[in-house]
């Protein structure tokens, strides 16, 4: 556990340890939740799909492709719980692979059109 006080900002740093150089490591989605097995039910988005959904979610230069960092700052589920857990899912690529999930950025899902 990590312990802090309400809005105090939360600096997190993902490294992927791999021999290839030639890998990009990208941060698609980071969920809270106040409890440690359920990402599903009552959840607050920090970011998701690559879309930053929490305001006081930013990025921090890396001068390396293998490391990500970002914060955001802390926070507590109303009449919950004094934990926040956190689950996030982050995407390996080949480094300059424009097409891949790593070079995409946010992605919006487009809502289902109706025909009259």
């Amino acid at each position: 556990p990590y312990y802090v006080d309400i809005d105090q900002n939360l600096f997190l740093e993902a490294y992927l340890h791999s021999s290839d150089p030639n890998l990009v490591l990208f941060v698609d989605t980071c969920v809270a939740s106040p409890t440690p097995h359920n990402f599903t039910t009552v959840t607050y988005d920090i970011i998701r799909n690559g879309c930053v959904r929490d305001p006081t979610y930013t990025t921090h230069y890396s001068p390396y492709k293998h490391i990500v960092r970002f914060q955001f700052n802390a926070f507590q589920f109303v009449q919950k719980s004094h934990s926040v857990y956190l689950q996030c899912e982050l995407v390996v690529c080949r480094a300059y692979d424009y097409s891949s999930r790593c070079y995409q950025g946010c992605i919006t899902r487009s809502k289902s059109q109706a025909s009259f």
